[in-house]
């Protein structure tokens, strides 16, 4: 029996000779394959046809076992099947709608699958005939505009955003789908922005739409301009960007919560299995759905509301009550079995409700702490190449946070303190961090404390020197925008020179190592070039001058680091080689770092022989650094405060292009309309029909 056979609905054997029966719904398919027009004998073909309950398996194997020859004799069969399902949307007959809309993902799935070598254009001429194709998609593209505006039922709207997804992933790569060209012409950007500023549809809805629009941003946004895109940058509607952000908040909270559930779990076994969880949290378990990939589509919507646009800034720090979400709903929904971390969250409209009481002892949250707390999940392990796209894209949006002067506002506002409880990566050296101990700060305390917890964690052979990179730079913004501000930050900036001190020792132990695969002479300039930041303006941003003495104090204390990571540059600047260059750029950031050591290393030795001390405490070296400023001399070094703002073309253009790639792959995996059960949408549609 052939594959499309076994596929074919079988009614039943009547003895052992004779073939077995197949449903009308196959029969009528296998008429629309034949060469004849199905109606020439049947007027009717078409109105019975979209009263029957599709067979989708067996319509899309059809599709797929259609051979060249084969394509050309039943084209406009096709092509007449596709109009009568865009004609059939219109009608208010509920069952019909609903089998034209499955019917039509069938036919985008199965002609793409067919003819995945064959240029777009081929794809729409087999579909829909070329010459008719504007027109057909100008009605498919206004009726489910219609269907997902109006009083439709959530399970139709639901139906449409499924097929749409499916239409939008169809293709490997979303800009080589050529159909979306007409997506773009005929725009449901503004149905997308009603379902976000509707309390009651968002819920429903919203996570589906969400990832729809960071699809749709993303088709050829390099080669012409991309209707979504503008049309996103200019929205400053408050309740849709709150929706959208309520959307993308609720689905990286539900993950931070079955992150910790999985933690608690493990709680009070070994070490080495606390270490194989953090390894395997990001693996889909077949009931939880809990995937990277799918955080992946969410954190790429967040990246493009950052990104595009300023207004959804404002969005990140409204506070809300910090709720904790039930591990199951109390109601759950029959019609979506397995549904991916994030998409339907329980708690959405009671997180919505403007009416709800606060509680003046509930700590409270808002979007930029759930997103830091997921970061800081998502950071602990970037060996996997999903996990450290997912870490990369993190630390993207954290740039473009940092780089925003609004959001650095906020971020420094002495009145909005938070208790920001990052997760941090199980180590033998130290104690897990107890909650009740973290200190309500500014949040730019707890962006700085994952900076530093991803530096002291991430020095590993596999050394992922694009992540330090990004970190170090988003340190440096903060700091420029400290500086520029005279933001006295009380922050225990000892840990960050600790941090970067170990990075560069680190760098100076693995020489020949990284070398062979990194420039690790730009990322040991960033780092001096942190310490040059406190070293030259530091008096205008730490918090007290004993901080600026501390600095003084790191710097001499760890001096063996700095001493060696000079001789390192001085040995590579003054040899030709492809390092040169770069390692000379270090020779003379470090003249600062050295003169400070040079002038107060022979006064703490003085002032130990004169005493007869073997061994100065950390307050008597303080005292020698406060009585020898005087005649220090230091060189004024220009540019320190400056930073390149961060652009997506052309340095970026390729990650996101092989992002939205696994994410397309992993959305078409998970959006099957099996998500939702014929058999439950046809006997709701009965009732109402």
């Amino acid at each position: 029996m052939s594959q499309v056979e076994k596929k074919a609905g079988l009614l039943r054997r009547t003895s052992s000779s004779k073939k077995p029966l197949k449903e009308k719904v196959v029969l009528m398919y296998d008429e629309i394959f034949a060469k004849e027009d199905p109606a020439k004998n049947n007027p009717r073909f078409w109105d019975e046809l979209f009263l029957m309950k599709v067979n989708l398996e067996y319509l899309e194997s059809k599709l797929e076992s259609v051979d060249g020859e084969e394509v050309q004799r039943i084209q406009d069969n096709i092509n007449s099947l596709f109009h009568h399902c865009v004609q059939t949307l219109a009608e208010e007959h509920q069952i019909k709608v609903v089998n034209a809309l499955q019917t039509l993902c069938a036919l985008f799935r199965g002609v793409h699958q067919k003819n995945k070598s064959a240029s777009g254009f081929d794809i729409i001429n087999m579909l829909m005939g070329f010459d008719k194709a504007e027109q057909r998609m100008k009605d498919l593209m206004e009726r489910l505009d219609s269907l997902l505006c109006g009083d439709s039922s959530e399970s139709l709207k639901s139906l449409c955003l499924k097929l749409l997804l499916c239409l939008v992933t169809v293709t490997d790569n979303i800009s080589q789908n050529t159909i979306l060209e007409y997506v773009m012409i005929n725009s449901i950007f503004e149905a997308i922005l009603q379902i976000l500023s509707d309390v009651s549809s968002r819920g429903q809805h919203g996570y589906d739409a969400v990832v729809l629009l960071a699809l749709l941003v993303n088709y050829r946004k390099y080669e012409s301009v991309n209707p979504y895109i503008v049309k996103l940058s200019i929205v400053d509607d408050e309740p849709t960007l709150d929706g959208m952000g309520m959307v993308v908040h609720q689905a990286l909270t539900e993950y931070n919560r079955q992150y910790k559930d999985k933690e608690e779990e493990n709680q009070g076994g070994f070490f080495s299995t606390l270490t194989s969880m953090v390894g395997s949290m990001f693996i889909a378990d077949a009931d939880e759905k809990l995937s990277v990939q799918t955080n992946e589509a969410i954190l790429l919507a967040l990246y493009e509301a950052v990104h595009l646009n300023r207004n959804f800034i404002t969005v990140l720090a409204q506070s809300h009550p910090e709720i904790n979400i039930p591990a199951t709903p109390i109601t759950p929904t029959p019609t979506t079995p397995t549904t991916p971390l994030g998409t339907t969250p329980p708690s959405l409209d009671m997180m919505n409700n403007p009416e709800l009481p606060l509680d003046p002892n509930l700590q409270t949250s808002n979007l930029l702490i759930t997103f830091l707390k997921y970061a800081s999940i998502v950071m602990q392990d970037t060996k996997d190449e999903h996990r450290l796209n997912s870490a990369r894209l993190c630390l993207i949006i954290l740039t473009c946070i940092a780089e925003d002067q609004y959001a650095d506002a906020f971020l420094h506002d002495d009145n909005m303190n938070f208790r920001v409880n990052l997760h941090r990566m199980p180590m033998r050296h130290r104690k897990k961090a107890v909650d009740k101990n973290i200190p309500s700060r500014p949040l730019v305390c707890a962006v700085l404390d994952l900076m530093v917890e991803f530096v002291v964690t991430h020095m590993m052979k596999d050394f992922p020197m694009d992540l330090y990179l990004r970190c170090v730079q988003i340190i440096h913004k903060l700091l420029c925008y400290q500086k520029k501000c005279r933001i006295r930050l009380h922050y225990t900036w000892r840990e960050l020179w600790s941090a970067l001190i170990n990075l560069l020792k680190f760098l100076l132990s693995n020489e020949t190592t990284l070398l062979a695969k990194h420039n690790i002479f730009h990322l040991a300039l960033l780092v001096v070039n942190l310490f040059n930041m406190f070293i030259t303006y530091g008096d205008t941003f730490l918090p007290t001058s004993n901080s600026y003495d501390e600095l003084y104090y790191e710097i001499v204390r760890m001096h063996q680091v700095f001493d060696n990571l000079y001789c390192m540059v001085l040995r590579v600047s003054t040899n030709t080689g492809q390092w040169k260059e770069a390692a000379s750029k270090v020779t003379h950031a470090l003249v600062n770092v050295r003169a400070i050591i040079n002038h107060f290393n022979p006064k703490i030795e003085s002032y130990a022989a004169v005493n007869h001390i073997s061994q100065l405490s950390e307050e008597q070296v303080l005292e020698v650094v406060r009585s020898n400023y005087d005649t220090l001399t230091l060189k004024l070094q220009d540019g320190l405060d400056q930073f390149e703002r961060y652009s997506e073309q052309p340095k970026e253009a390729a990650f996101f292009k092989e992002l939205v790639r696994s994410i397309s792959l992993n959305v078409r995996k998970n959006v099957s309309l099996n998500t939702l059960s014929q058999d439950v949408l046809l006997k709701e549609f009965s009732t109402i029909s």
